[in-house]
């Protein structure tokens, strides 16, 4: 009797926790939050992560999302397989309607595909790889630019600041391309490659390494004999301090241009100390930016110290800040409603002008789910703090030629 006593307390004990959780359920929001939390790009991952969950804190705070709280389901795309089975596992044991992430262009392309297989709405707000949204994917969104916006800053920076500051024509400007090996660097070398050429830029030398080498010298010998006027490199968090390093150490005597990435992060001026000076960056907006032009952004940094007790550590939390807030705006149109058509409809609609988010970015989807609105800067990193620089109109600081 006394087991039997005992089933019986456990089996309602059981039924309680599930009527608590489903009613749990009926007042929340669930989305999948997918980024890289461990290793390699770990840093990268969450500090992206940490401008969804301040944009998930304002917004919950402000009443949340068609009077229902947002949570986050938390999965970790460690790797391409761990990005695959995150989702599968989130959709299928956590049943998320919908995932944002992820930072990582290889992960967001396998977990991606797995949503929208499952007809699940699936918004990326920092990887950049062309392909994402040209797949043909209905339920795939993209609010952050894509590696051919980042080329496209770039080409115009060295074509109208470069150029007349080195004295020379457009087609006499020779550029070195320095790339990691995976969708991310591969991608953006591809773009900027074609890009320059259209525009009459000489590509003069392209060198793809694995950005978990511990060694670049290979690279910056092949470049130094190329003789480029600059060198536009794609990386990751160690091996862009490890190619301006080495770069310092070798005699390669010319301009670094980064593309996102391990050159948009604090560590990497932690980590170089002087040598970081000079180094550009085209990448998302950065906080040291004419904030005449960014609305929002200075409330995001303040919630951002009382959250994690320091400043930023990169423009990639701000981006996912503002891409969040676009998906939990659309999801407030939609009156909490997952259903693909309905957000499609709504996404499509949706008509935002430059210069009214945190980003500086406007909102306009095309038919391939890609922002058309989302503007990529040109910061430099100038003591220990990466300003913008270019165009004039987001710039607090004019910018100056380093070797």
């Amino acid at each position: 009797m006394k087991k039997l006593a005992m089933l019986a307390a456990a089996c309602i004990c059981l039924m309680q926790i599930s009527v608590t959780g489903v009613f749990a359920e009926e007042k929340t929001i669930q989305i999948g939050a997918l980024y890289p939390i461990s290793g390699n790009l770990a840093l990268m991952g969450e500090e992206s992560w940490r401008g969804a969950e301040i944009a998930r804190i304002l917004r919950n705070r402000q009443g949340g999302v068609a009077g229902k709280q947002i949570v986050f389901r938390q999965g970790d795309a460690s790797t391409n397989s761990a990005a695959r089975s995150e989702t599968e596992r989130m959709i299928e044991q956590d049943k998320v309607k919908a995932i944002l992430g992820t930072y990582a262009s290889s992960r967001c392309m396998v977990a991606s595909e797995v949503a929208a297989r499952k007809d699940i709405f699936y918004f990326e707000l920092g990887a950049i790889a062309n392909a994402i949204t040209q797949r043909g994917y209905k339920t795939v969104w993209r609010t952050c630019p894509t590696s051919l916006d980042f080329c496209r800053g770039q080409v115009n920076f060295i074509i109208n600041w470069l150029a007349p500051t080195l004295g020379k024509k457009a087609n006499e400007i020779k550029v070195g391309i320095a790339h990691e090996d995976g969708e991310y660097g591969t991608s953006v070398a591809n773009s900027f490659a074609t890009l320059a050429k259209k525009t009459g830029l000489q590509i003069v030398s392209v060198e793809a390494y694995s950005n978990t080498s511990n060694d670049l010298s290979s690279v910056i010998f092949r470049l130094r004999k190329a003789a480029p006027d600059i060198v536009v490199a794609v990386s990751s968090s160690q091996d862009a301090i490890l190619l301006s390093r080495q770069a310092n150490e070798l005699g390669l005597n010319i301009p670094i241009m980064g593309t996102g990435g391990g050159h948009s992060f604090q560590s990497f001026a932690d980590g170089l100390g002087p040598q970081a000076n000079g180094v550009l960056n085209v990448d998302f907006t950065q906080y040291h930016v004419n904030t005449k032009y960014t609305p929002g952004l200075e409330e995001f940094v303040k919630l951002y110290q009382e959250t994690f007790k320091h400043f930023p550590r990169a423009g990639s939390s701000l981006a996912n800040f503002m891409g969040a807030n676009v998906i939990f705006n659309i999801l407030e149109k939609t009156g909490g409603s997952f259903d693909p058509e309905k957000i499609r409809k709504v996404a499509m609609a949706m008509d935002i002008q430059p210069g009214h988010t945190a980003t500086g970015w406007g909102v306009k989807f095309d038919k391939e789910g890609q922002n058309v609105r989302a503007e990529c800067l040109v910061t430099q990193w100038r003591d220990g703090k990466l300003v913008t620089v270019w165009p004039k109109k987001f710039a607090v600081m004019e910018p100056i030629l380093v070797k």
